[in-house]
């Protein structure tokens, strides 16, 4: 959520900040709603003033002459009046507060400067290319083909099971999926000083809101029926980021920065992809992740996040996958993101470069929702957190990787030489 003393002090520059990534923020409306809230507040205090002026009316009115029964009456029924003139005007304040939570709750992070202007992704601006794209003396197939061949992708079982955008891995290639989560969480443990972490696959709705995702984003999400408000898991972000919700973590702490590493299942019900990435594993309800989490100082988040996307570069650097990095443009940047890098790796069975890797800085637009923060030892006050997180790597995608650049002309396919130890030395995968 946005800072509302930033919003209130200049909501027009807001709204054009906002503009950037294509989004109308009502100033008006904003300032009507904080008009209301502030005669509402100063409503009150004039009232609770009134009211302690008046219970001291007893003693003037006897001293006048009347009665003191009758000077009782008179003040008690204007202490019930000024009473419930209090309570519609609390109540009133009540309100005008919860609906100007509610337009702020559906309004997205401010982008950095950093953030150039675009409508989509095809505005991104490239930063980087690493490894040099395969070459082939035949027709490269793409991961569907190479998948069914070596008897290890299985949709139509799937598809029994549940329905469309599922998969059943079988034999080698479930093997494969396997090999590499060990060796993405191992490089993130070992390598790049990442605390692991096993967390639920079932949140509730406060860890949604804390992250972003609800209010605003609720049918991209799958609601379990049941007596708590319960949801499955879009992205191990949630689960990981809200461990610091409602906390203050003291500076020996949060040292130089907490950063976590967990892989889970992700479950997302594409909405709003209809027709998108229907072939192969690509775009599925249910997919796999090493999600990274970074929790740090304001000062220190623009630097967190050049690390963080390295981290995620170097998991395609040593499975050797040609990948492009790119900046989000203004149109293309998450909810909650202030900055993003997306990383995107080659298919050749596409002849295009796919993402599979959104780094992003969030700034204390997540930890404003979360009420997420730090002691900073130099005031000995809380401040809010600057959260971050990224993919390191998607677990489906990184497979199609694999196959779709190690693949030979008789539909094998080559392992990279960094996950063969995870596999038992296996250097190719044999139709």
């Amino acid at each position: 959520m946005l800072d509302l003393k930033q919003v209130r002090q200049d909501p027009a520059g807001v709204a054009e900040q906002l503009k950037l990534r294509g989004f109308e923020f009502d100033a008006a409306r904003f300032e009507a709603l904080d008009a209301r809230r502030k005669s509402a507040d100063v409503r009150s205090q004039d009232l609770l003033a009134e009211r302690k002026s008046a219970s001291k009316k007893i003693g003037e009115l006897v001293q006048s002459g009347v009665p003191v029964d009758e000077a009782k009456q008179t003040v008690n029924e204007t202490l019930e009046k000024i009473a419930a003139e209090i309570d519609a005007a609390t109540e009133e304040a009540r309100l005008v507060s919860a609906e100007l939570e509610d337009l702020l709750m559906g309004v997205p992070n401010l982008p950095s400067d950093r953030v150039p202007p675009g409508a989509d992704e095809s505005d991104n601006t490239e930063v980087l290319r690493w490894g040099k794209l395969p070459s082939f003396d035949f027709e490269p197939q793409d991961h569907v083909d190479l998948g069914e061949g070596l008897g290890g992708l299985d949709f139509e079982t799937a598809s029994k099971l549940t329905g469309a955008r599922f998969v059943v891995l079988r034999g080698d290639l479930a093997r494969l999926h396997r090999a590499l989560v060990n060796f993405m969480l191992d490089l993130h443990l070992g390598q790049h000083g990442y605390q692991e972490l096993n967390v639920p696959y079932i949140v509730n709705a406060d860890s949604l809101r804390g992250t972003g995702q609800l209010p605003k984003f609720g049918e991209d999400l799958f609601k379990l029926h049941h007596d708590q408000d319960y949801y499955l898991i879009p992205t191990a972000e949630v689960p990981v980021t809200n461990i610091a919700r409602d906390r203050i973590i003291e500076a020996d702490e949060l040292g130089e920065g907490l950063r976590f590493a967990a892989h889970t299942p992700c479950f997302r019900s594409e909405a709003g992809s209809h027709g998108k990435d229907t072939r192969g594993m690509i775009r599925q309800h249910q997919f796999e992740k090493v999600e990274l989490v970074h929790l740090v100082r304001p000062a220190d988040s623009d630097a967190a996040l050049e690390a963080l996307t390295g981290h995620a570069e170097a998991v395609l650097q040593a499975l050797e996958l040609p990948y492009r990095k790119v900046i989000l443009c203004g149109g293309d940047l998450g909810f909650s993101a202030r900055m993003t890098y997306d990383l995107e790796v080659w298919l050749p069975g596409q002849d295009a470069y796919r993402e599979i890797s959104s780094c992003s800085n969030m700034g204390d637009f997540q930890a404003r929702r979360m009420q997420a923060r730090w002691r900073n030892p130099d005031t000995g006050k809380p401040e809010l957190l600057h959260t971050l997180n990224g993919s390191g790597l998607a677990v489906g995608r990184t497979l199609v990787a694999v196959l779709e650049n190690g693949q030979r002309a008789d539909g094998s396919v080559a392992i990279p030489q960094a996950l063969q130890p995870y596999l038992g030395g296996q250097a190719v995968l044999e139709r």
